[in-house]
């Protein structure tokens, strides 16, 4: 069991503050269902609270409205982890948090957009600072990879598209899970080695934070989010459908239901694929 801490250590809140990091907000929607967004402009405010910023449209920022119990995940280019959980209180479009954000370099040169409104949120409880356990990770990839089409399912639908299941076969690209805890909570957990079986299955070896993915349940609902160095990212939604031995490998398994493709311009639903409708107000 992880040590809980009610605030941020004073010194790490300087190492939050660089447009270059991982920052990832966990959010559940009106069904229930975990949510992961891509926030790189997600800090600390406070050693109690956190602040980011919105420059484009998306489902997490209404999910917050509705629900605003979140989780979240910080990691710094040297592979440094903070998660933890938090509940959003109310957005600002103005003031000096609001100044801050638009005279970073990201949004200062930018031609195309600027940080727009500011998120608020108070710390509920953070693990503090983590270390990503590199060989285990290392070695739950391998053996995903080695058994993953052991895992592949008899459905004959396509929901991931190839460059989908390019991106999370990549040994580069970054994958997390979300799921919502029982105390609806959603909480995030790094999920590296996570592999497609095929266009409907995600597989991943528990080896890596094993304590933490032995929790799940079976029929609970999983995102997976995957981005890649590039900043590619795509988030699928699906079904844990529990642990199974595949070529003498332990892999969980998710089936997959559900495809967004989450980077601006424009996020929208790709699996269902939505009716295309006529404009007809300008």
């Amino acid at each position: 069991m992880k040590k809980a801490f009610a605030r941020f250590d004073e010194k790490d809140l300087k190492r939050f503050e660089p447009e270059a990091k991982v920052g990832l907000i966990a959010t559940v929607n009106p069904q229930g269902l975990p949510h992961v967004t891509l926030i790189t402009a997600l800090q600390a405010k406070t050693t109690s609270s956190l602040i980011w910023g919105q420059f484009s449209e998306g489902c997490s920022k209404q999910h917050v409205k509705t629900d605003p119990k979140t989780g979240f995940l910080i990691m710094t280019q040297d592979r440094r982890l903070w998660r933890g959980k938090a509940i959003w209180t109310h957005e600002l479009k103005h003031g000096e948090d609001y100044e801050m954000f638009n005279l970073k370099p990201m949004f200062r040169y930018n031609a195309y957009f600027g940080i727009h409104t500011v998120h608020y949120m108070d710390l509920m409880e953070t693990f503090g600072r983590e270390r990503l356990p590199l060989l285990r990770i290392a070695a739950a990839t391998l053996l995903t990879k080695a058994a993953k089409s052991a895992a592949r399912t008899s459905r004959d639908e396509r929901i991931m598209t190839p460059w989908t299941r390019d991106l999370f076969n990549r040994l580069d690209t970054l994958k997390f899970l979300s799921c919502t805890g029982g105390d609806g909570f959603p909480v995030i957990v790094p999920l590296l080695g996570c592999q497609a079986s095929d266009s409907t299955r995600l597989a991943f070896s528990p080896l890596a934070y094993g304590d933490e993915l032995k929790g799940l349940r079976q029929g609970m609902p999983i995102a997976v989010f995957g981005l890649t160095m590039d900043m590619e990212d795509v988030l699928t939604r699906g079904t844990f459908t529990g642990f199974g031995e595949y070529r003498g490998v332990t892999l969980g398994c998710i089936d997959i239901d559900w495809v967004y493709n989450s980077m601006p311009p424009k996020p929208c639903q790709i699996y269902p694929a939505e009716q295309i409708r006529p404009v007809v107000n300008f």
